[in-house]
């Protein structure tokens, strides 16, 4: 019997070691090559880089997995218990692994002789995802098993927790709780409902077949089964319970502002962003970027640049339809591109087919719609001719001259009509629960312009860029034309030469002679005539006349007594970066620079004297709130006060009584200066006061004429204006401030002396103290400015 009792005893310990040793070999088996979690413990999953605006509002996002990082603390308390609920109750229970789960899982895989059922902790999912492969088999399910035992001991539950609820992935391109809140819900994680988030809940298992958005029962079924183990559990009271189950749920994203507003802008942020930290960093670092954008601004720069644009498409004249159909063609068109009954409000514009012309209108179609396109919207479609400006050409009057049955063009929704004549009334109507119905249009006729502009409107006073367009369409072309462009800007230059003469012995009241003007270039045998914008010569003149009147004559007579050099430098000191001919063309603007670059050179005379860069991005942190870079305001000296202060007043003289007057309209001391090129192939309006510095330009992207009259005066600065309205009153009426140093005089017009009683006609003019003039004016004799000298090319004619 002892003997017996021996042997048991002996096979039982034999036993036991075997399986201790089974059991060892079986644990190094699996936990050979195991990867260390130091990428879970340093958590650093990929993240959206958010853009807001200096009113922090969201601009845009950059990422490649849609995430947003999220503390527990900013979550709804329910969206944790939520998660627990559905996927690892015991989860505060266990040490990483659940072996009841486990077992449940194992007895039911074999009942169907298939992987049916998993019985993964959450500790377990975080390791799957982030650590080893997706493949299913056992070696990998024990990896799984040693690695969450271990970050059980590493982490805090709340830490495993938080990770896991950014990083799981919940459908419809979501990746954590809170771009799934913001993609189901519109909201953030901190507003959910008990009964949003057990809808979250419930996706982990199966994003793409609990979908609200496309499987809604499954959705609301799934769902309940969360909020049924919520209230089993305790984590949720019988009223809290009913008040889930009860209430409807209405899904709806966020939207997603990126693009839509200040694409240009957006697009020169990112493009910063990459040079500074790279392509990988910005799509999945989080960083949270500051800017200077304010919205207002750019809308409103937006609106103005496109209006502006399409106005001077209108000038040129009709460059004829799309296409043209066929009639077995004209149902195929009809029912592609079907918009929204939402987004049909008047001043979009849609593509319609033509079905019938006669001489006062057009019969055409849109989708379901018919519409009318009265002869009255089509008196622009002139045919283009750019030696006659659109108001040398009478109206079209006659419809038939204009469109032909089967054409389809561009236009613009102005009113709708029911069945009983009656008009639409938009402002009553809700585009989120209104139809409208059988209803006619009535049109206008319309089309894109090829024309394109920019606008840059910076605070002067330190720096930060607030609007920035780019072109007519951002979907239609990236290329941004306030940074990426170079073009002439004409006689928007010509203030940097007037500054320089005050600095070498000028003054506004200086007298130069307005007279033909040829300069032979004897090596290159040729000959330079340079004219007036008018073709008119006027005689002895002012330099402040010669400014606000933009005569190209005095000017070029100006740089020759100053010398090329001294005009360089001071460009270049204004900040100006270009390569500069060495010549006289140089004072009508020859030199191609940004309107960027541009903006940053006008700020010398409205700061008063020192030039300030242009920022756009303000600061940017990483996704814990690191500062990783700051701008400040980089202002260099560019001239003196004094002379900063005299080019203010005579450019608030271009705005009163020159080229810029369709900035009067503002009412407000505002100073400016236009700007056009040889045959109007580039038009500018350089516009600003104390508190906002703002450029435009207008031009095809291949050197071409605009068209006769399509002036700095008439393409340029009505964008300014329209821009500006819109603004203006978010700023106190102020002046530039005048300086020590500078005297104000009465002059007379003719003589540039001190005007006296004979004086026909006089102008207030600012002087540096000591250089006004002392005598007064007997009659109509006057003084002359001093000679110089300087070199030329053949060039084309510069116009204001």
């Amino acid at each position: 019997m002892k003997k017996v009792y021996k042997i048991s005893l002996i096979v039982l310990l034999v036993i036991g070691i075997l399986g201790i040793a089974s059991l060892a070999g079986l644990y190094f088996w699996a936990s050979s090559e195991l990867p260390g979690f130091k990428n879970i413990t340093d958590y650093n999953p990929p993240l959206v880089t958010t853009v807001y605006t200096r009113n922090k509002k969201v601009l845009g996002y950059f990422y490649k997995e849609k995430r947003f990082l999220v503390r527990m603390d900013e979550m709804s308390p329910f969206l944790p218990k939520a998660f627990l609920a559905a996927e690892d109750a015991s989860f505060y229970e266990h040490d990483g692994v659940d072996l009841t789960a486990i077992s449940r899982a194992f007895v039911a895989n074999m009942k169907t002789g298939a992987r049916t059922q998993g019985g993964s902790t959450i500790t377990q999912q975080i390791i799957k995802r982030l650590l080893l492969s997706p493949e299913k088999s056992y070696k990998r399910k024990l990896k799984e098993a040693i690695l969450a035992f271990r970050l059980e001991h590493y982490l805090e539950k709340d830490e495993i927790l938080t990770i896991y609820l950014n990083q799981i992935y919940l459908g419809a391109g979501a990746y954590g709780v809170e771009a799934a809140a913001r993609t189901y819900f519109g909201k953030h994680v901190g507003e959910l409902s008990i009964a949003e988030c057990a809808l979250l809940a419930g996706l982990p298992q199966a994003p793409s077949r609990y979908d609200p958005y496309k499987h809604p029962e499954k959705a609301r079924a799934r769902q309940l089964y969360v909020l049924g183990q919520m209230y089993e559990h305790g984590w949720v009271n019988r009223e809290e319970y009913n008040k889930a189950v009860d209430e409807p749920l209405v899904y709806g994203s966020m939207e997603d502002p990126s693009w839509k507003h200040g694409a240009y802008f957006l697009e020169e942020v990112r493009r910063w962003l990459v040079d500074k930290f790279g392509e990988e960093t910005v799509y999945t670092g989080g960083l949270n970027v500051y800017t200077s954008c304010d919205i207002k601004h750019q809308d409103a720069a937006d609106e103005a640049v496109k209006e502006g644009l399409e106005n001077s498409t209108f000038r040129r004249g009709w460059r004829g339809p799309l296409k043209q159909l066929k009639p077995e063609q004209y149902a195929e068109f009809l029912a592609s591109d079907i918009i929204p009954e939402s987004q049909l409000r008047p001043g979009k514009w849609v593509q319609v087919l033509v079905t019938k012309v006669s001489k006062k209108e057009a019969q055409v179609k849109f989708n379901k719609y018919a519409a009318v396109m009265p002869v009255t919207s089509m008196g622009w479609c002139r045919t283009p001719d750019v030696k006659k400006a659109h108001d040398e050409v009478r109206p079209k009057k006659d419809a038939t001259e204009v469109l032909n049955k089967g054409d389809v063009v561009w236009a613009k929704l102005d009113k709708a009509f029911f069945k009983d004549g009656s008009e639409v009334n938009f402002n009553q109507v809700d585009p989120d629960t209104d139809t409208l119905g059988d209803v006619s249009w009535e049109v206008s006729l319309v089309q894109k312009p090829i024309v394109q502009g920019a606008l840059v409107s910076m605070d002067p006073k330190d720096g930060e860029v607030l609007a920035m367009v780019g072109g007519y369409s951002f979907s239609e072309s990236q290329f941004n034309r306030a940074t990426q462009a170079r073009r002439q800007p004409g006689s928007a230059f010509k203030p940097i030469v007037y500054s320089t003469a005050m600095d070498n012995g000028f003054t506004p009241a200086s007298i130069l002679m307005d007279a033909p003007f040829v300069y032979t270039d004897m090596e290159a045998g040729k000959l330079w005539k340079p004219e007036n914008f008018e073709g008119v010569f006027y005689g002895p003149t002012l330099l402040r006349t010669a400014l606000v009147k933009s005569r190209n004559l005095v000017t070029i007579r100006l740089a020759r007594k100053l010398g090329i050099d001294k005009i360089i430098k001071r460009a270049k000191d204004m900040g100006l970066e270009s390569d500069f001919p060495q010549d006289l063309s140089v004072a009508l603007g020859s030199a191609s620079v940004s309107l960027l670059n541009m903006v940053e050179a006008y700020s010398a005379f409205a700061r008063g004297g020192t030039r300030v860069k242009a920022r756009m991005i303000l600061s940017v942190n990483s996704p814990w709130g690191d500062l990783l870079y700051e701008s400040k305001p980089e202002v260099t000296e560019a001239i003196s006060p004094q002379t900063a202060y005299i080019m203010c007043c005579l450019l608030k003289e271009v705005v009163q009584h020159g080229t810029g007057w369709r900035a009067k309209v503002l009412k407000r001391p505002v100073a400016g200066k236009t700007g056009t090129t040889n045959n109007e192939q580039d038009a500018w309006y350089m516009g600003f006061s104390p508190y906002l510095l703002t450029g435009i330009f207008v031009g095809f992207d291949q050197l071409t004429p605009m068209g006769k009259w399509e002036t700095g005066s008439r393409a340029a600065s009505p964008i300014w204006v329209s821009y500006r309205k819109q603004v203006e009153n978010d700023y106190p009426y102020t002046d530039f401030t005048q300086p020590e140093g500078i005297v104000m005089a009465k002059i007379d017009a003719s003589t540039g002396l001190l005007a006296g009683p004979s004086s026909a006609e006089s102008f207030f003019l600012p002087f540096k103290e000591g250089t006004q003039p002392t005598r007064t004016t007997p009659g109509a004799d006057g003084d002359s400015g001093s000679g110089g000298s300087g070199s030329s090319e053949d060039l084309f004619k510069q116009t204001f």
